[in-house]
């Protein structure tokens, strides 16, 4: 691996029940290769192991918490060891989450779930010992967040604010076409039939061809039907796109379908794909265009 080619490690730790299940969800949607829970000891081990894959691994997001009691003392030593033997390859920061005692103890109370410290004792008393616990290594975080007052989707935010080079790729839009034949994607967000269109399957010489060739999405879009189609699809996703950004929601994907996945719904995703191209982050793909001869 090239030593110029730094590794971004994010430590993500702090109290439990303070956000970092939201914290490594919104890492992991800006790209970060995430693990839950690995022993401390074992990071210098699992960063050699990101280093053999030739830098297609280049941004880890890493959660250590008290979970791992045992081992946890061995986390200042591991993230030393790392800096002292490659300090230009790595770029280390820790995220702390924290949230006041009262709301940590109302969580605790609300997913009726024990604190890790106090399985069997007061939520109240297991956050006390945490707190002391994890004294030093508050102080030697990069990143503190308190989410007392924050909801997940605010959290999540300010992860994306942080940690995000470019605020676009927090949020793609995946246009995919399909034919109803081979069944809906069960992946998709939203799904629009436009089997109502002019079908180019009934046109002899357009039938082998695909929505992919200018001739078939010409024979498409050409219709007043499809156009006032394309119009009002537009206007409703123009409404909602950025909803969905708003509500925190990472990607969207919108089948369009046809009989067969091979014209009219191919025609229409690139078009949409192209439509939206300067506002979002956007991936196109055609799930059965290849399938059959036949729509």
């Amino acid at each position: 691996m090239n030593v110029k080619e730094e590794i971004d490690i994010v430590i993500i730790t702090g109290m439990s029940g303070a956000g970092k299940t939201v914290a490594v969800q919104s890492l992991e949607d800006l790209g970060y290769f995430c693990v839950d829970n690995l022993p401390p000891a074992l990071i210098p081990k699992f960063i050699e192991l990101i280093e053999s894959s030739s830098g297609k691994m280049n941004k880890l997001a890493l959660v250590i918490d008290l979970r791992g009691q045992t081992f946890f003392d061995q986390l200042f030593e591991s993230i030393d060891l790392l800096d002292q033997s490659s300090l230009s390859k790595y770029n280390i920061q820790i995220l702390f989450l924290d949230a006041k005692d009262a709301k940590l103890v109302q969580r605790y109370k609300e997913t009726r779930r024990s604190h890790p410290l106090a399985k069997h004792g007061l939520p109240l008393d297991g956050i006390k010992k945490e707190r002391e616990l994890l004294e030093d290594l508050k102080g030697r975080a990069q990143q503190i967040i308190d989410t007392t007052d924050l909801k997940p989707i605010q959290l999540r935010e300010k992860i994306i604010q942080r940690f995000s080079c470019e605020e676009h790729h927090s949020f793609t839009v995946n246009m995919m076409s399909f034919g109803f034949k081979y069944g809906i994607p069960i992946d998709a967000d939203l799904v629009f039939d436009v089997r109502f269109l002019p079908n180019p399957h009934y046109v002899d010489h357009l039938r082998p061809k695909t929505g992919l060739e200018e001739e078939v999405s010409s024979y498409v879009l050409k219709w007043t039907e499809t156009q006032q189609f394309i119009e009002k699809l537009e206007d409703l996703l123009s409404f909602m796109l950025p909803q969905y950004k708003r509500e925190g929601k990472s990607q969207v994907v919108i089948g369009i379908g046809c009989t067969g996945g091979k014209h009219r719904s191919v025609t229409l995703a690139e078009h949409f794909a192209k439509v939206f191209a300067n506002e979002y982050m956007m991936h196109v793909s055609h799930r059965d265009v290849e399938k059959g001869k036949e729509r």
